[in-house]
């Protein structure tokens, strides 16, 4: 059975290694993104690598093996399960439902995911459109662009976010805007790469460019 602080390493170095730019991902980026010192990151990683999860020599890349991979899929699975509990049937709003997972996730039973899974459906996505592993560890195919690349005319629906903190989801809030919301693209604006969108409310927002780089979208036209 692994620790709470081992799982928590497991998971942030299976985001490292599969998201943009995970073939840089080493100790550096580890402790930085778990807001700990590299030596004590360094220490994880060789525990790890006992217990056959991680390959790992010092000054190397770590990797994760065929059994540390299938263990940090479950944790994103009890994770991101947890989530769509909290916000679909708890009426958690997407902003809060992270924290309170990040602590059920280390809740160490088969069973009650098995049985969670059934209650909420098997949904394939979590209220970030984030995709939900199943008990394989297979993952649906999230299809989405990134709002920046969206041509003025264009009718989009709202799929993901690439950023799920706090302070992102309650920016999304005050916008009207959730998973599933509908915008019109109405304007680039060449000056700062803003855009300007058509809200759900039939108001008009302006948004940066790092917005619209952080929202995945569905084309609907």
């Amino acid at each position: 059975m692994l620790s709470k602080n081992e799982e928590d390493y497991l998971k942030v170095l299976f985001h490292l290694l599969t998201g943009e730019g995970g073939d840089r991902a080493g100790t550096n980026q580890l402790a930085q993104q778990l807001e700990v010192k590299p030596a004590s990151a360094n220490s994880m990683l060789k525990r790890l690598s006992e217990k056959k999860l991680v390959e790992y020599q010092k000054y190397s890349k770590p990797i994760l093996t065929p059994l540390g991979r299938a263990t940090a899929l479950q944790l994103i699975r009890r994770h991101r399960l947890w989530e769509t509990f909290l916000f679909q049937k708890l009426n958690f709003a997407w902003d809060e439902v992270h924290e309170v997972a990040e602590q059920l996730e280390h809740v160490q039973s088969e069973k009650l995911i098995e049985q969670l899974d059934r209650f909420l459906g098997y949904p394939k996505f979590d209220p970030h459109g984030d995709p939900i592993p199943d008990a394989q560890g297979n993952m649906a195919v999230r299809e989405y662009e990134l709002l920046a690349n969206i041509a003025p005319g264009q009718r989009v629906r709202i799929t993901g976010m690439k950023d799920s903190s706090t302070a992102f989801l309650q920016y999304l809030n005050d916008l009207g805007l959730a998973l599933h919301s509908e915008l019109l693209v109405l304007e680039h604006i060449p000056f700062d790469n803003s855009l300007r969108l058509a809200l759900p409310d039939g108001l008009t927002a302006q948004v940066s460019e790092k917005f619209a780089l952080h929202v995945f979208v569905l084309r609907l036209d």
